[in-house]
């Protein structure tokens, strides 16, 4: 068999009264949206939950290290109180039902961490889709290095235009046990998920989208590009940050097989129906919004809008996607060094509307969709775009932290 980067494994999931509890969205969702995180705390109270065990970005404030150590105890106390179950080696086929689709069907396995390299140019199985800033590595390697288990949040793309493997296992899946539906939080929509046996009918599914003449046809090369990480890079970048650190102190007999060598992900389908593109947006405040908005406007960042004051301008420039993207972040970066200010990066053109009206310093930068169709080949052919250039699909959306797997012996 060719090695194709993805694997069978036992995965964990809660034994617990109330699943819509458990999940809680990916942590790095509403960063701005402090509101959202304490709607959830209060929800989940007293009740077990994924909350306990990941770091929502909105509290890397400087006061982290209390909550990692406080994680890494509560990973400790749900393994000790047993409140995971365990499934054989497999899969675990998701079906997403969320308020903008009806459906997205994912596969979630692990990825091996050693066909799996993040930098821009990367020529590995799997890689990353934007550029990784490895400033965002560390908190999470705080709690990764003494975490017994993982959560993720991460979603890796696949190019599988035929329909072939989660599709096709959609249509047959009432041959496998489901073992979770249950209504999201906080407006996330649905969820059910059935475990997949049928371990080397899928891997061979896999190993046929390397065909060379595929490849070729596609990439006008032989590239052997599978796997894509459409959310979650930085996590992964994470994972593989410590398998690379883990390794120099195993026994060599010990680095093909050990837990911390892969990581729990799901994988999708890049032309499933559920699966959409929507731009990230810049968030930046406490600046002066006259200044910086007409520096902004001599920019050519592509087909972009500048909204402040309750009003957008837009703009259609010569550039396009990544390289406008990378000609505002760039002028962002100069000016707020030279003055002063803070820039986030928002999903949703409401969203980011509100947050500029509700402050008199602040402007919001909205740029196009990128075509999902255009993913593989453009990274094939020109290596990571610009870091938080897509999104995919709404924040609501985004994966919810829900199965579990031993990353320690």
């Amino acid at each position: 068999m060719k090695e194709i980067a993805i694997v069978a494994d036992q995965i964990l999931l809660p034994d617990v009264k109330d699943m819509s509890a458990w999940a809680c969205i990916a942590c790095d969702q509403f960063t701005s949206e402090r509101d959202y995180w304490t709607e959830v705390e209060n929800f989940v109270s007293g009740k077990p939950t994924t909350l306990d065990l990941v770091l929502p970005e909105i509290y890397l404030d400087g006061s982290e290290d209390a909550r990692i150590e406080k994680i890494n105890q509560n990973i400790k106390k749900y393994i000790t109180d047993k409140i995971f179950k365990t499934y054989g080696k497999g899969f675990i086929l998701t079906v997403r039902k969320t308020p903008y689709v009806e459906r997205r069907i994912g596969l979630v396995g692990a990825v091996d961490l050693e066909k799996y390299e993040y930098s821009a140019k990367s020529s590995s199985l799997v890689r990353a889709t934007e550029g990784t800033i490895e400033e965002r590595i560390p908190p999470r390697l705080k709690i990764r290095k003494s975490a017994d288990v993982e959560f993720p949040h991460v979603m890796v793309l696949f190019d599988d235009e035929k329909k072939q493997i989660n599709e096709q296992l959609y249509a047959n899946r009432d041959k496998y046990e489901k073992i979770y539906d249950f209504p999201l939080n906080m407006g996330g929509g649905s969820i059910e998920g059935y475990y997949i046996d049928d371990v080397d009918l899928v891997l061979s599914k896999f190993e046929n989208l390397l065909d060379a003449d595929r490849l070729i046809a596609k990439y006008g090369r032989e590239d052997k590009f599978l796997f894509a990480v459409g959310d979650g890079n930085h996590s992964l970048a994470t994972a593989k940050t410590h398998w690379n650190n883990l390794k120099k102190t195993l026994p060599h007999d010990q680095i093909e097989n050990h837990p911390a060598r892969y990581a729990l992900v799901e994988f999708n389908n890049i032309y499933d129906d559920g699966i959409y593109f929507e731009p990230i947006y810049r968030y930046v405040y406490g600046v002066n919004t006259i200044e910086f908005a007409s520096g902004l406007s001599k920019v050519d960042g592509g087909n972009m809008g500048i909204y402040t004051c309750g009003k957008e301008e837009k703009f259609n420039g010569k550039n396009g996607l990544p390289d406008g993207i990378r000609a505002v972040d760039a002028y962002i970066k100069e000016y707020l060094e030279k003055n002063g200010g803070t820039v986030d990066y928002v999903h949703g053109e409401s969203n980011i509307k509100k947050l500029v009206d509700d402050r008199d310093d602040a402007v919001g930068v909205l740029f196009e969709k990128l075509d999902k169709s255009d993913l593989f080949k453009y990274v094939s052919a020109n290596g990571a775009f610009p870091r938080k250039t897509f999104s995919m699909g709404e924040g609501v959306e985004k994966r919810y932290y829900l199965e579990g797997r031993r990353i320690t012996k």
